[in-house]
């Protein structure tokens, strides 16, 4: 890599599909009662591509209506951009639309797959699952209400909870072992 970079990353990347079907789950009530929630049953979708790194808590996420290879293509332009001076690894799973045969794959970044159906491989994963806890129960009128709910929790993650989320000692000790 030389004195190109000015620093190295790691990151892990996921998608995940978030709508307007109110997503059912627990919550705490008073013994004896039954909890009302509010529910529709409507399939309207958007996405959210995120890369979150176990090393700094650092994030990109982006959301979008869709997935398809050309729009995972933008994702990685976009992310490039995303601290243009550091060299991005970033682990990723075996999703249809991240064929990279005929897609032009940034400089500054490099993608290392994981093998098919292991998603916990991918810590990515429970960072959908700490945001789907508080999506749970939600009711959204509309799409541009939910994308406001999803731009503020996204936004409100805080470093440490994205490192404490996405830090792997398998993944850490390769990578310090390296860099």
């Amino acid at each position: 890599m030389g004195n190109k970079w000015k620093n190295v990353n790691l990151y892990f990347q996921d998608e995940s599909r978030f709508g307007l079907k109110t997503s059912l789950g627990r919550c705490l009530t008073v013994k004896g009662i039954k909890p009302i929630v509010s529910y529709q049953h409507k399939f309207a979708n958007t996405y959210l591509y995120g890369s979150y790194s176990p090393i700094n808590g650092d994030s990109f996420v982006w959301e979008v209506e869709g997935v398809s290879n050309v729009i995972f293509e933008k994702y990685l332009r976009d992310f490039s951009a995303h601290k243009v001076d550091e060299f991005k690894i970033v682990i990723i799973d075996n999703a249809g639309f991240h064929a990279t045969k005929n897609i032009k794959i940034p400089e500054n970044i490099f993608l290392v797959r994981i093998p098919p159906y292991c998603p916990e491989l991918n810590p990515c994963e429970q960072i959908w699952q700490y945001i789907k806890q508080k999506y749970r129960n939600k009711f959204f009128k509309t799409m541009k209400d939910l994308k406001e709910w999803l731009y503020q929790t996204v936004r409100n993650m805080e470093v440490d909870i994205i490192k404490s989320i996405v830090s792997n000692h398998h993944y850490l000790t390769e990578f310090y072992a390296a860099f």
